[in-house]
């Protein structure tokens, strides 16, 4: 019996942490942080422009300028925007600098996203395009 209840408790305690790890802001957009990334980021207009586009839900597409992602985001602590489960196409696209298929994480100051690489290093910068 009392494996059992060992059970119950690894369980209960594991879904205290997936509520806890889900939780949206007041305002429903991503937890965490007081920046607020929603919106469009680029040019979507050019279809070779690299360009994001982040709901307030927490998932995110958009392209690199060739390829197509998707995956999820949210902001921590330090107010930095973390990419997660991130997918995308995998085209060979001539002429296309496909920077943006690296990112890791961003920082956000004012209407300017600076997207950073694997390891932390600025990759590139994306303008927000919308007022949300």
């Amino acid at each position: 019996m009392g494996g059992m209840r060992k059970i119950t408790i690894a369980a209960g305690a594991v879904l205290g942490l997936l509520l806890l790890s889900g939780c949206a802001g007041e305002d429903g957009s991503a937890r965490g942080g007081s920046i607020d990334p929603a919106g469009t980021w680029g040019d979507t207009s050019d279809t070779t422009a690299p360009s994001l586009e982040l709901e307030d839900d927490g998932s995110f597409s958009g392209t690199d300028g060739c390829n197509q992602l998707n995956g999820s985001w949210s902001v921590d602590e330090a107010d930095h925007v973390q990419f997660e489960d991130v997918s995308s196409t995998m085209m060979a696209c001539d002429g296309v600098d496909t920077w943006l298929v690296g990112l890791s994480q961003a920082t956000v100051s004012d209407d300017t996203m600076t997207v950073l690489g694997q390891d932390g290093s600025e990759i590139g910068t994306l303008q927000r395009t919308d007022d949300d």
